[in-house]
């Protein structure tokens, strides 16, 4: 291997860390966020009501915002724009504590989700890059990157509210930290310019098709994840007359489940690829199901929620992966995977909740089982999502559309 070729390979593995760093800066503020929603909700004097509207408002303005970002990263080049976008996210984490009223939570949550979304956009965008150039899989590894921060900022959060602190001062400090890291994160990321003939994105433009088919898969596993992160705890409390200790260790195994499976899902990927690995995890999500549904304690129950977060921890990443892989414009058709992705977070709680009302929980929780399943019959639109078998196996060749500034 020559110098050249060394000194590539030791750029891009620069670059990987550089990104993972920023996947978790991102998780961080969303994590930093959720367990102050208590006490913004109590500053704000908004019922339940109220702030479940309120929080609606987040995914509306990430899919909103999210078409930008394509253009924005041809304008300014990857690694600006990133930057740009992340010190936005971050800074945006100190809006909502600020809301005096419920109109000004909804538009402080709308600036919050917009750079939410193009950040999200952005950086998914240069981990599918550098994947591609270091032929091997990261994506999975990227996404526990993200909820390890998410993990956190969490933990941070809760100290300061079981500390009593007033969440603006938490959320400043936490941004101002936050911007810090993330800006150093930023310099190690690729510098990937469109070439100089290369046609800018639209603003705004429907997702491809390709999109569509895959953003389908993704919209099945952030269903099972959102209605098992919000409803694992009622269903242990309402259905099986457990403890609150008990019922709230559910939502803690079924996110540790979905960490640990993510930082491990790389090599899983790698060895068997994602058509079987989304295959096996559907499977494994499907029996989770199953066990809940009919899971006459708790011990069932719990182990159920934990397979449905083993099953579905790689479905998302692969997602991203394949949209990055699917036509000329990455960056598009990320947008519109994420786009169909959080509109599935937005509706899965509210929906599990009203099929509950009809029904019951565990009918509830047989559409999560039935969605799980679906990504065993539609795993095959991932095979995208692999190596690409054509490229340089020293990482070094770009992208005919983009090239590298160092």
């Amino acid at each position: 291997m020559s110098g050249e070729m060394v000194f590539s390979r030791t750029r891009l593995k620069r670059a990987r860390y550089a990104v993972a760093a920023v996947f978790c800066v991102h998780g961080a503020v969303t994590g930093s966020f959720a367990t102050r929603i208590p006490w913004i909700a109590d500053h704000t004097g908004v019922g339940a009501g109220q702030l479940g509207l309120a929080l609606a408002f987040p995914a509306i303005g990430a899919s909103v915002a999210m078409p930008l970002a394509g253009a924005v990263s041809h304008r300014l080049g990857a690694r600006t724009a990133l930057r740009g976008l992340l010190v936005l996210w971050t800074l945006s984490l100190t809006l909502p504590a600020l809301a005096p009223n419920m109109p000004a939570l909804c538009a402080a949550l709308f600036v919050y989700g917009a750079t939410a979304g193009m950040s999200d956009v952005a950086m998914n965008a240069l981990g599918v890059e550098v994947e591609n150039r270091l032929d091997k899989s990261i994506m999975s590894g990227l996404h526990g990157m993200w909820s390890a921060g998410a993990l956190i900022g969490s933990a941070a959060g809760t100290l300061a509210a079981h500390l009593g602190s007033d969440a603006r001062l938490h959320h400043a400090l936490a941004a101002a930290a936050l911007t810090v890291l993330g800006l150093v994160a930023c310099r190690g990321v690729l510098d990937l310019r469109s070439a100089p003939d290369a046609q800018a994105p639209p603003r705004f433009a429907l997702p491809p098709r390709s999109a569509l088919v895959i953003g389908a898969i993704g919209f099945c596993a952030v269903f099972a994840e959102g209605a098992s992160l919000d409803w694992s705890a009622v269903y242990l409390r309402d259905v099986l007359d457990t403890s609150p200790g008990l019922a709230a260790a559910s939502t803690t195994a079924f996110a540790l489940t979905m960490a640990v499976a993510r930082l491990a899902g790389d090599r899983v990927i790698d060895r068997f690829g994602p058509v079987r690995t989304v295959r096996v995890g559907g499977v494994a999500a499907t029996a989770g199901g199953l066990l809940v549904v009919s899971a006459p304690g708790p011990v069932l129950a719990l182990s159920g929620f934990a397979l449905i977060g083993l099953g579905v921890a790689v479905v998302v990443p692969l997602a991203f992966a394949a949209a990055g892989r699917s036509g000329p414009s990455p960056s598009q058709a990320i947008a519109g995977v994420a786009t169909i992705t959080y509109t599935s977070g937005l509706i899965a709680p509210s929906a599990i909740g009203a099929v509950a009302d009809a029904t019951s929980l565990v009918v509830s929780f047989g559409v999560v089982t039935a969605l799980a399943f679906g990504l065993v019959v539609g795993a095959g639109v991932l095979r995208g999502a692999g190596r690409a078998p054509d490229r340089d196996r020293g990482g070094v060749s770009p992208s005919p559309a983009t090239a590298v500034k160092d």
